[in-house]
């Protein structure tokens, strides 16, 4: 995708999120397991991780832009970061719990409850889209749709920030249970 930005997320150790038995409970649950461990995420989420790489993406946007959050979660500490920066700022998650404590946090900001794979993303064109630990907990067909639905979502110029490892790889996230993929840098390209 031309403009697209790819940063690698940074690792959780396996002994910082507790792992389920088992995942098939939540296979009809469009935020991916996330929001029956909502209060879990939230408790545990670290603050630190994310921001200094939203703050230096979000100097290549105009001043006061409108910024797409895709799995804004909780909205902490990424949302905080765009809104603290001037930004006016909307947000996407399926989790409803979560979507609940991102609207108490953040009432400046828009925040819809649905799949972002589903969404038209507000009928908006934006500066720039942020899905900050998102992408690679879908599967391969999800993500290239959401890639696609970005590109037609943002205006000329516009910048897409999100986290995958830089090759093309399986793992299990250590939080929900479920295979996480990355299609690698060549493919996201």
């Amino acid at each position: 995708m031309n403009g697209a930005e790819l940063w690698a997320s940074q690792a959780v150790s396996a002994e910082t999120w507790p792992t389920l038995s088992t995942v098939d409970r939540y296979s009809a649950d469009a935020s991916a397991g996330y929001d029956a461990l909502a209060e879990e995420f939230m408790r545990r989420r670290n603050p630190k991780i994310g921001v200094a790489s939203v703050q230096k993406w979000t100097h290549r946007l105009p001043p006061g832009g409108t910024v797409l959050d895709l799995g804004c979660g909780h909205g902490y500490p990424i949302t905080q970061a765009l809104i603290s920066g001037g930004f006016t700022v909307y947000g996407i998650d399926a989790s409803p719990s979560m979507v609940a404590a991102c609207r108490t946090r953040y009432p400046q900001a828009v925040i819809s409850c649905e799949p972002a794979e589903d969404s038209d993303y507000f009928g908006l064109l934006f500066d720039g889209v942020v899905a900050w630990g998102l992408l690679f907990l879908l599967d391969k067909p999800k993500q290239i749709q959401i890639i696609e639905r970005v590109a037609s979502a943002l205006r000329h110029g516009g910048r897409f920030l999100f986290t995958a490892p830089r090759q093309a790889c399986t793992w299990t996230d250590t939080l929900t249970g479920r295979v996480s993929v990355s299609l690698g840098a060549e493919a996201y390209e």
